[in-house]
């Protein structure tokens, strides 16, 4: 799995297509990247809140949508009342524990031959997917 953007990377592709780039947004940004647990926005605001307590959680918000909207966050709904990011944009299908809710990518499925099936049977131009799978974690199962 590629890692996510380093700073300069996120700054030249903020700048690219025209949008400011603040500390509260590199920020953001690498909150997001350095994690594996697919954050809803209210968590990377709580998390950033003590070193930036003058930033709103509408911040955030925008933030995350202007990096879905350049490409280099992805927008996940699990089906919970708020949706979750992923600063890994490639195509991977995420599994979603119904009860505690964590989400986790899934690695090793072949998710590009199933695309091409997909094309191939229905003559679509696929532009984009999203594969997610639902269970109960392991931690759960041991409850």
């Amino acid at each position: 799995m590629r890692p996510p953007l380093k700073p300069k990377e996120v700054t030249a592709r903020l700048r690219e297509r025209g949008f400011k780039v603040t500390p509260q947004r590199l920020a953001v940004y690498s909150a997001l990247g350095h994690t594996t647990v697919h954050p809803s926005a209210e968590n990377i605001y709580q998390e950033l809140l003590s070193d930036y307590p003058t930033m709103s959680l509408a911040t955030v918000y925008k933030s995350l949508k202007i990096f879905c909207e350049v490409g280099i966050a992805q927008e996940l709904n699990v089906g919970e009342d708020s949706f979750r990011y992923d600063a890994r944009v490639h195509p991977h299908p995420h599994i979603h524990c119904i009860k505690c809710g964590r989400v986790d990518d899934v690695k090793t499925l072949p998710t590009e031959a199933f695309s091409q099936q997909v094309t191939g049977e229905t003559g679509y131009q696929l532009t984009g997917q999203q594969y997610y799978f639902y269970g109960i974690c392991p931690a759960c199962q041991e409850i």
